[in-house]
């Protein structure tokens, strides 16, 4: 048995505050650790996301993520902070590119006062005429209608208000897997607001949710007929997204907090 140590980074995403925003722990391979050690260092650091990437002789980075449950197929925070640690600590500097099986190429690209900005795929969301019982019941207040995604059920409120006082019936909302529960309305201060449950992926409530405003603001931009648009996720921590929306694109940009440089040491 041999041991080694492996260098990682906890990142505040979506923030210019420590402590707000949502963690996420970053950790650079150089070759791949196998699907059970990556999944019990996400179990051990109990974050919402752990993000593993490699950098393949092409020069793009491969990456997964890892809630402390299950391995993920799309995250955006944790993608934001994993390009933060490769501009602040690996050399790289302006334009990269991740790799991931369920979205393809994700380009992302320095920008200016601190933002990071995100390509991912236009993942609008299809209104649901006929939404399951445990949706309908799952949340304390009743949304004005329904979407879906390939990711979530859209709860869509006529009130800010009501985005922030729902109360989720996780029993129920955990019996819609694989999908989660996103919450949204217009905001008189940002464009709109949002709030994601994900009791069957990964924990009660995520506290920023990068990859869902692939669908959010496609949503928001037709809806409110514009294409640029800044988002409040509300949460308990909370977290600012710069969005901007294309045919087949959008962009999605942040800011990152550094609050932990470190190493594990493990034993395979």
């Amino acid at each position: 048995m041999t041991s080694s140590q492996l260098p990682i980074y906890i990142i505040d995403a979506f923030t210019k505050e420590l402590f707000k925003g949502n963690q996420a722990a970053v950790v650079p391979l150089e070759h791949w650790l196998s699907e059970s050690m990556m999944q019990s260092i996400a179990s051990e650091n109990n974050l919402s996301e752990t993000a593993f990437f490699v950098k393949n002789p092409e020069g793009v980075f491969e990456i997964r993520w890892f809630s402390p449950l299950k391995e993920i197929d799309f995250c955006g925070h944790a993608t934001l902070a994993s390009a933060y640690v490769i501009f602040n600590h690996l050399g790289e500097k302006g334009i990269l590119s991740f790799w991931a099986k369920a979205v393809d190429t994700i380009e992302v690209h320095e920008r200016e006062k601190g933002l990071i900005e995100m390509s991912f795929p236009n993942r609008a969301p299809e209104r649901v005429t006929e939404s399951p019982e445990a949706l309908r019941t799952g949340l304390s207040i009743a949304p004005l209608e329904f979407y879906k995604n390939q990711q979530a059920y859209f709860a869509v409120y006529v009130s800010e208000d009501d985005v922030k006082n729902v109360v989720p019936n996780l029993e129920k909302l955990t019996t819609l897997a694989p999908l989660d529960v996103v919450v949204t309305a217009p905001s008189k201060e940002y464009d709109f607001v949002s709030r994601y449950f994900w009791p069957a992926n990964g924990g009660v409530e995520d506290p920023v949710t990068g990859s869902i405003h692939a669908g959010l603001a496609p949503f928001w931009a037709k809806r409110l007929g514009k294409q640029s648009l800044v988002a409040l996720q509300a949460s308990k921590r909370s977290g600012v997204l710069y969005c901007h929306v294309s045919e087949e694109r959008v962009f999605i940009s942040g800011a990152c907090v550094e609050y932990l440089k470190g190493t594990i040491g493990i034993r395979a």
